[in-house]
């Protein structure tokens, strides 16, 4: 058994939207990602999301209504709600998923990630 440091570990990297594998608990992945500007209106059939702001802020919109996260805050979004995740300066965010979540859900696009990199 090992810890995991979040800010060492968004330290290896600058990419946007791109989520990174940092664990796996039961059937999920931990994934770390940065998020800046506008990603995507989707959803996932079959799987919740988690988001928790360990940096910065980042709203999540829906179609009717939007929440505002704060480092130190985590929503969760049901399975088939499309979303749209929207951090206007630099956000870190560490998703629980299960391990079938791709990260554009019912897209697939420039920012479709099939492959998730282990940090």
């Amino acid at each position: 058994m090992h810890k995991i440091n979040l800010a060492e570990k968004f330290r290896l990297f600058d990419d946007y939207w791109s989520p990174k594998i940092v664990g796996e608990i039961n059937n999920s992945y931990v994934k770390l990602a940065k998020f800046k500007g506008e990603f995507m209106w989707h959803s996932h059939a079959n799987e919740d999301e988690l988001f928790l702001v360990v940096k910065g802020r980042l709203r999540i919109k829906f179609r009717e209504s939007e929440v505002q996260l704060d480092a130190g805050e985590f929503a969760i979004v049901p399975r088939g709600i499309e979303h749209l995740p929207i951090a206007d300066h630099e956000a870190h965010v560490l998703l629980l998923e299960p391990k079938t979540t791709l990260n554009t859900g019912n897209e697939r696009n420039h920012r479709t990630v099939d492959r998730l990199e282990r940090i």
